[in-house]
């Protein structure tokens, strides 16, 4: 075999060989992405829909008789689960002033309540769930006035009512842009978090 022949034959050895190596490390690559996918997903979904304290969140959806995903999805439009204090003071997870929080206490018999306690997550939760049922009641099971009431205030909401007849029942209808945005965004949050996570919300 002549010399040139010789080396065209190795070469086409180290050719078949890298050709080989890289299918094999493509391969490979695959097996890890597929195995990383489901890590991945629950990664960008706790980025775009968080949810923590799924626990408390369970509890107080049967004990008020709430749809849990609707508790979450407050929790989100108001917070993004992460206590903070508004501008206007309103505190924690469901973002309750301590005006609204003190005439909860006194209604539940929350005697030993404080304004440190909506730090809590199981007593911010716990009182915002409860206001959550009140203004559910006071407007006959009416999510989107319940919820407008939640973001504007019952005395708002109930002038809409006098003054449209009691014909505000969808977002469309409600006055103030801030509101028919943030009764939007609950209502989609919660078909996305019973949608995302039926397991940790109990369905």
């Amino acid at each position: 075999m002549s010399t040139h022949a010789a080396r065209l034959r190795r070469r086409q050895r180290t050719s078949l060989r890298r050709r080989a190596l890289a299918i094999a490390l493509a391969a490979l690559a695959g097996v890890v992405a597929v195995a990383a996918l489901p890590q991945l997903r629950h990664a960008a979904r706790e980025i775009t829909l968080p949810l923590r304290h799924e626990d408390v969140i369970r509890q107080q959806a049967a004990e008020k008789g709430i749809d849990p995903a609707l508790i979450a999805a407050v929790i989100y439009a108001e917070s993004r689960f992460s206590d903070r204090t508004s501008r206007a003071g309103a505190r924690g997870l469901m973002q309750l002033t301590p005006a609204t929080a003190h005439a909860i206490a006194e209604s539940t018999g929350g005697t030993a309540f404080t304004d440190a306690d909506l730090a809590t997550p199981q007593v911010n939760i716990s009182y915002g769930a409860w206001y959550l049922r009140h203004l559910l009641d006071h407007y006959g099971g009416n999510e989107v006035l319940a919820l407008a009431a939640y973001n504007a205030g019952m005395g708002n909401v109930d002038g809409w009512m006098i003054r449209d007849g009691g014909t505000a029942l969808r977002p469309a209808d409600l006055p103030f842009p801030e509101t028919r945005a943030y009764v939007r965004k609950v209502l989609h949050a919660r078909a996305e978090y019973r949608q995302a996570y039926p397991r940790e919300l109990g369905y």
